[in-house]
């Protein structure tokens, strides 16, 4: 079980979100809360607040691709096996509708074979509400640590 995975377990969601912007201080400026963590899956939520808001007053498509990165990272972390380690390599979006709420943010590895290492692909939605409104695909790197 990965370290992240271990503390998101035993320190609960709140705690565990609190600490984020501790280890990767760039995730604080959207103050995420991680919802859920398991390896294939996890799910991050964010409030829109101005200080996350562009200049028409939805959300900034910056804090969509920030929350995507922590999704597929916490995930991919949880995920691969014992004895790799990962970097985002790339990133590519599409922007399907104007976030003008709270966003749910949702990465989803089920049908990702993590016994590889290489380039994978992560797959990774946001939602306000039930509404997508964002698409992403994170190329992370796995190798042998």
């Amino acid at each position: 079980m990965s370290q992240m995975l271990q503390m998101f377990q035993q320190a609960g969601a709140a705690q565990f979100s609190a600490m984020i912007g501790q280890v990767a201080p760039y995730f604080a400026s959207i103050a995420p809360q991680m919802v859920e963590l398991r390896p294939g899956y996890a799910e991050v939520s964010f409030a829109k607040r101005r200080e996350v808001l562009n200049h028409i007053g939805t959300v900034h498509a910056i804090a969509l691709c920030n929350a995507a990165e922590l999704a597929a990272g916490s995930m991919t972390d949880a995920s691969i096996p014992a004895g790799c380690r990962w970097i985002p390599k790339g990133m590519t979006v599409e922007y399907l509708a104007k976030a003008n709420g709270d966003i749910r943010t949702v990465a989803d590895g089920s049908q990702v074979d993590w016994s590889k290492t290489g380039d994978i692909k992560v797959p990774v939605m946001a939602y306000v509400g039930d509404k997508p409104v964002f698409r992403a695909e994170i190329t992370m790197y796995v190798s042998q640590a």
